[in-house]
Order: C-alpha cells, then sequence, then structure tokens
C-alpha cells in the first residue's frame, strides 16, 4: 500500500514525499499532473474519479537549493549512520534492554564542538557514556565511519519507504548508490 505519493519537480528531478491529500489537491488544482498511478485504485468523489496517484509532477518550477541544510535531529542521524553505534559497531536491535542509541558530539560542546552533521555520530549510551566529554583520541576508541552531512535526498527519504515505482524516479535522477542505501536504511529500520 502507497503511503505517500512522490512529488516531481517540473524538471522530473525528486523533491519529496507528499501525503496522497496534498498529491489530489495538486493535481486538482492543476498545479500537478499525475507520472504514475496505481492502476488497482481509484479516488472518487461525487463528481469526480481521479486514479491514485503514486508519483507526480509539478507544472512550474521549483528551486531547491543545492546545500541544502537540514538540521541534525536524531531520527536523520539514526538513518545515516544505519541505526549502528559508531563506536563499538552494535546495531539498534542488538543493544540490551537498558541500553539506546544516543547521539555523541565526537568534540564535546563542553570544549567548544558544534551541533553540525561533521561533529556527531550515533552511539550506544554505553560507548556514549564512556566517551564522556572526551575527545575519541583521549579514551582509546575509534569511529567506523566519519561523519559527514548527507545528501539531503538521504534526509527527505530517511524515514519513508519507497515503492518500486516510486524508487525507480530516485534511480533515473540520483542513480543506483541512492537507491540501495535508502533500500539498506529501510532494511535496519525494519530490524
Amino acid at each position: 500500500m502507497t503511503v505517500g505519493c512522490l512529488a516531481l519537480n517540473a524538471s522530473y528531478e525528486p523533491l519529496t514525499m507528499v501525503p496522497l491529500k496534498r498529491a489530489l489537491r495538486l493535481v486538482i488544482d492543476g498545479k500537478a499532473e499525475i507520472v504514475e498511478a496505481d492502476a488497482s485504485r481509484a479516488v472518487r468523489a461525487a463528481r469526480l474519479s481521479v486514479p491514485h496517484p503514486v508519483v507526480i509532477r509539478l507544472r512550474t518550477f521549483v528551486h531547491v537549493p543545492r546545500r541544502f541544510r537540514r538540521q541534525v535531529t536524531n531520527t536523520f542521524l539514526f538513518a545515516r549512520d544505519g541505526y549502528r553505534c559508531q563506536y563499538c559497531g552494535r546495531p539498534n536491535d542488538a543493544l540490551r534492554p537498558r541500553e539506546s542509541l544516543t547521539r555523541d558530539h565526537v568534540i564535546p560542546i563542553s570544549r567548544g564542538g558544534l551541533n553540525v552533521w561533521t561533529n556527531v555520530v550515533t552511539a550506544c549510551s554505553t560507548c556514549n557514556t564512556r566517551k564522556a566529554n572526551h575527545l575519541v583520541s583521549e579514551c582509546g576508541m575509534q569511529l567506523l565511519t566519519e561523519p559527514a552531512e548527507p545528501h539531503f535526498v538521504h534526509l527527505s527519504w530517511a524515514v519513508r519507504r519507497l515503492t518500486p515505482t516510486q524508487a525507480r524516479y530516485i534511480r533515473l535522477f540520483y542513480g543506483e548508490t541512492v537507491v540501495r542505501e535508502l533500500a539498506r536504511n529501510d532494511r535496519l529500520r525494519a530490524s
């Protein structure tokens, strides 16, 4: 079942997922057109029947800044790091009942670190407590991956599931690697 509808820019660049009602409103108002629809379902009203949209395209181009800066949130941070502690490597489902995933600042805020993508990683509560307000080198710990700001596509779809039809548009515009990473994050989140 499709939870939302993929909205494409006029250039066919994937923008975001929109709720079904919003997609229908855009189509009915003439601001978007249906590119792909679920043939097995239709949305019916008293005077109107519209195919169930899966992918819509805006009729006018919307400018999207290339350097899309998204605020760091735990939801997006955990998705970026694959729901895995970046110190010990344990995935979320391997943590003990009293443990949880947390946000750790590589350079602690108390020592001048900032709350930015390049300074935060996912850490289990045990590793975060062990590191405390020290630098990684000071406590003998090592990062599995260097923190980096994720591409806005990863952030936009980090907490959403794509249908195969929607994934095809992501693949066309951003390549197979992005689709594989999004699918990997879906599998990690489901486990």
